[in-house]
């Protein structure tokens, strides 16, 4: 499994571009196309948002999970401009059971957004949200009823019988119109869906039974989590490892290296706590030194330092097995470095993540003083490349965190990185 470990944009898709060679199978187990990553080969940049990261691979089967909301106009374009660029689609497979993200989604979505004026959750208005809730109260599309127009068809106008009273009397809004919708999907989605539809959890396993290797990759990350982030600013479903389990279908016994991805630094797209944030002068260096800016929406992150408090309650969600740190060379310029080893509130030192809300938003930090390298690591390849403060610096965060890094990153490419692994 490859697992952010802190709000998303860690560099995900990078890592798993990598695992990817040695894998059969890539199969993507939550979230929607709310969560785009960028791979760089050969100088050029690949924006992916739905369809996993294997998709670069001619020998992968790359799959979209039964946790995955899926909007079928995304896909559709996404698969269209990867092909328009040389890259085989035709070998993506699509799970069945994964859910459909409506137009009514979308909608709803945006306006409920809107009505929260001050106190909104920053959401992409992308319908993630309400796909999932129609989900857990039983009323949602699946991919497969693109397959059956008369299952397709009830199952849509009973979903709005309630989503068209709600935009009337909640939004003055007007309907949705079934007949619309349906043509939409059916006629002009589905002929060309269909040929991707399959049982997910069927080809997972298949390939696990041959004894190959698949990976599994979310989207977001551990404190987006729906029950573990920092609610209510969260995402809609599971990115931690054991979302990674029921959206992908594989039991935890299948499961043996678990690898959390982790910025040298901190960032957060949206609302909500962030107790290491820069504003200033620094916090605009990150930005900028590190290209801080959302894979989809644009939308400038807010940046932070290194939390190792943090980092160390990933540990325990996701059951690390190591953690492979990214974009260490944004901090190539930094004289000082801080790194963050506790929370202090009210004279009160928390080393783990204290669990009431209050405490975490009043939090201050307890931060520990680096030195910071001041030279290039963009062109390092292996250890003995890294300055001796960029060594000590990767060190002391795997010292904090609890577990290995074995893996860092010191520039976009795909090939830059660097194995950081002391035994040789």
């Amino acid at each position: 499994m490859v697992v952010g470990t802190q709000w998303g944009d860690e560099g995900k898709g990078k890592l798993t571009d990598l695992l990817a060679k040695e894998m059969s199978v890539v199969v993507r187990y939550q979230g929607g196309h709310n969560a785009g990553h960028t791979i760089v080969v050969d100088g050029e940049s690949f924006a992916l948002q739905l369809i996993p990261s294997g998709i670069l691979y001619p020998s992968i089967t790359p799959v979209i999970g039964n946790g995955v909301v899926v909007d079928p106009k995304v896909l559709l374009a996404e698969t269209a401009a990867l092909e328009a660029r040389g890259v085989d689609c035709s070998r993506l497979r699509v799970s069945g059971n994964a859910h459909l993200i409506m137009p009514y989604h979308r909608e709803l979505d945006a306006l409920a957004e809107r009505r929260l004026g001050n106190n909104k959750l920053g959401t992409t208005k992308r319908g993630i949200g309400p796909a999932y809730a129609d989900k857990a109260a039983r009323v949602g599309l699946r991919v497969q009823d693109l397959l059956d127009r008369k299952i397709f068809r009830e199952k849509l106008d009973l979903a709005l019988r309630e989503k068209n009273a709600v935009l009337a009397k909640v939004y003055n809004r007007l309907p949705i119109s079934a007949e619309e919708v349906a043509a939409r999907y059916l006629d002009e989605y589905a002929p060309r869906i269909a040929p991707l539809i399959a049982d997910s959890v069927g080809i997972v396993h298949d390939a696990l039974d041959a004894g190959a290797h698949v990976l599994l990759e979310g989207a977001q990350a551990t404190f987006l989590d729906l029950d573990h982030g920092t609610y209510p600013f969260v995402t809609s479903s599971n990115p931690v490892a054991g979302g990674a389990c029921t959206g992908a279908g594989v039991g935890p016994r299948h499961v043996d290296r678990v690898i959390g991805i982790s910025k040298a630094y901190l960032t957060r797209v949206g609302a909500g706590p962030f107790p290491t944030e820069l504003d200033g002068p620094l916090g605009d260096e990150l930005v900028e030194r590190g290209h801080e800016y959302g894979t989809n929406t644009g939308r400038r992150r807010r940046t932070g330092w290194f939390d190792a408090v943090m980092a160390r309650q990933a540990v325990r969600l996701n059951s690390l097995s190591e953690i492979a740190l990214t974009k260490l060379d944004v901090l190539d310029t930094f004289e000082t470095i801080r790194v963050c080893v506790a929370y202090d509130h009210g004279g009160v030192r928390h080393e783990h993540l204290p669990y009431h809300q209050s405490v975490l938003h009043a939090a201050t930090p307890v931060y520990e003083e680096l030195p910071g390298w001041r030279s290039d690591t963009t062109a390092a390849t292996s250890l003995a490349d890294l300055p001796p403060a960029a060594q000590r610096y990767v060190d002391r965060l795997a010292e904090l965190a609890g577990v290995p890094i074995h893996l860092v990153g010191v520039g976009p490419g795909r090939e830059q990185y660097v194995r950081f692994d002391r035994a040789g």
